[in-house]
């Protein structure tokens, strides 16, 4: 049987903003979520602003791919608030990597 895993980075998703601005999607500065594989994960008590996770989430499988180096999927990690009078952004960070099998993740069989 030929190996069948993939890696994929695990992400966290940060809320950053400039100081003294006011973030007005109510997340607080440092807020995240953590993203590992297809699931998400927020600290207990925590929550976020549907807009604010529709600016980033047709971002975030392209940033648990492997990217060459010169890609800009690779540098640019900081995405603007949709609300255009709120300073804020969410900067995506790769925190690690998990290995996932092809077998585990679909029903679809690996074509040979």
């Amino acid at each position: 049987m030929s190996d069948e895993s993939f890696q994929l980075y695990d992400l966290r998703v940060e809320v950053v903003c400039p100081p003294g601005k006011r973030i007005m999607c109510g997340a607080k500065e440092g807020d995240y979520f953590t993203l590992k594989g297809e699931m998400m994960y927020l600290p207990p008590g925590q929550g976020i602003s549907i807009y604010s996770l529709a600016s980033v989430l047709p971002l975030l499988a392209s940033k648990q791919r492997m990217t060459h180096e010169n890609d800009w999927m690779t540098t640019d990690a900081s995405i603007a608030c949709p609300d255009p009078h709120c300073p804020s952004q969410l900067k995506i960070i790769r925190t690690g990597i998990t290995t996932f099998n092809h077998s585990e993740t679909t029903v679809v069989p690996k074509s040979t």
